[in-house]
């Protein structure tokens, strides 16, 4: 019986060793994380924090942690990006303002206090200030646009829309234009129907603005193409122009707010920088996605994909 109870006491007695022990171990290494975290939350650095413990609990702990301080990591980074993004479309914005603004205060004025100017310097004067008139309403028009694009309470009206139709009607309200520049038009739209839950304004915005880039960036190629298929579960449609391009290295880039391709496009043809922002966001607000492939001055497409939806 003696022998039984000391074995007992044995098992016991080692079993509240484990325990202190593993309880001293597991003290320390949270006093260790807590240090650790505190340094870097007071740093505001990237760090992990990395700890070899054996104890389970501790371990599950330190991933969850880490987990955390990585989405506190991507959080900041986003803000940083975003940030910065806003001050130069900030910055863009006032510029592309203060220059046509700068043209109608200097001719109002030579209008106002020129005495001996005469009706026809006068009404050529105001033909430049009607114009740069609209460039600043337009400017405004959308950047605001862009603004309600990116707001939360902003939602399109989705209905099931028929997708070749709207790019037959695009691409023949460009037709003109495109035959008095002399450009090459190549179009294949399947006949077949291609029903998307979408919004057609908003695809007519969207291809309003890639069938205008197309005629401006790629006058030098004097080419113009429009790509509609589809296969069971999605309608693809390509937007296309042989012109000066985009080069790889500007790719990635040209979707950013107010990215103007100074690198890739004359600085001449240079426009407000917002028109691929909003076409992105458009595509996305219906649940598409949008990719550029560009080869400078052989072929540039802006292709988009859909869901296709069964009638």
């Amino acid at each position: 019986m003696l022998l039984v109870l000391i074995i007992l006491l044995a098992i016991s007695l080692t079993f509240n060793i484990y325990f202190i022990r593993n309880k001293v171990v597991e003290n320390r290494d949270i006093c260790y994380i807590e240090k650790k975290l505190y340094q870097i939350l007071d740093n505001q650095s990237d760090e992990n924090i990395l700890l070899h413990t054996s104890n389970r609990r501790v371990k599950l702990l330190l991933i969850q942690i880490n987990r955390l301080l990585e989405h506190n990591q991507k959080t900041v980074a986003n803000f940083h990006t975003i940030e910065r993004s806003m001050r130069k479309m900030l910055s863009n914005i006032s510029h592309d303002l203060k220059t046509p603004l700068t043209v109608i205060l200097g001719y109002t004025e030579i209008m106002l206090n020129d005495r001996d100017i005469n009706q026809e310097k006068k009404e050529s004067l105001l033909q430049t200030v009607h114009v740069k008139t609209l460039e600043v309403l337009e400017l405004i028009s959308i950047f605001f646009e862009l603004v309600k694009l990116e707001s939360d309470d902003h939602n399109l009206e989705i209905s099931k829309i028929e997708i070749g139709e709207i790019c037959r009607k695009m691409i023949l309200e460009y037709y003109e234009i495109l035959t008095i520049k002399e450009f090459e038009v190549e179009i294949d739209i399947s006949e077949e129907q291609m029903l998307i839950w979408g919004n057609t304004e908003a695809i007519e915005r969207i291809l309003n603005n890639l069938l205008s880039n197309a005629i401006k960036y790629g006058a030098d190629g004097k080419m113009v193409g429009m790509k509609v298929r589809s296969t069971n579960d999605r309608v693809y449609i390509e937007i296309i122009d042989k012109g000066q391009g985009i080069h790889e290295a500007d790719q990635n880039r040209v979707f950013e707010r107010l990215y103007t391709m100074e690198d890739s496009r004359n600085k001449r043809n240079q426009g407000s920088g917002l028109g691929l922002t909003i076409t992105k966001r458009l595509v996305e607000q219906l649940d598409g996605k949008i990719y550029l492939h560009s080869k400078p001055f052989r072929k540039t497409t802006f292709s988009m994909e859909f869901k296709r939806v069964q009638d």
